[in-house]
């Protein structure tokens, strides 16, 4: 789980985000950033829908995965904003790893090095 100053606290605070934020669309999930307050630090927040999941079981672990992943490997990334990640596919629930690994990281290369060309997965 990421520290507590770098979660969102209140829906107020996330609606910001999906009111003002830029969104990329990946193949298992949504990124919506925008820059945060200089003052504070940046925030990160997971989204699963019911409509992903009915079972919170299901719905927590996903998150989980997802905040692990972001907590180990790309938070030196994401420090210069406030990022939402909306999942919107079961799938990512049985992804491997690694996979799950390159679809994060290759959404936050293009959300914070827009003009660089990646490979595209087929």
């Amino acid at each position: 789980m990421l520290a507590q100053q770098n979660r969102f606290h209140g829906r107020n605070s996330i609606r910001r985000i999906f009111a003002r934020g830029t969104t990329l669309r990946g193949r298992y999930m949504m990124i919506r950033f925008a820059p945060h307050n200089p003052k504070y630090p940046s925030r990160v927040a997971v989204v699963v829908s019911k409509k992903v999941f009915k079972s919170a079981v299901k719905r927590n672990r996903i998150r989980r995965r997802v905040y692990n992943i972001v907590r180990h490997s790309i938070s030196e990334q994401i420090l210069t904003a406030d990022v939402v990640f909306t999942i919107f596919s079961g799938d990512v629930l049985m992804l491997p790893q690694e996979e799950l690994v390159a679809e994060i990281t290759g959404l936050i290369e293009r959300t914070f090095r827009p003009h660089a060309k990646l490979p595209i997965k087929t």
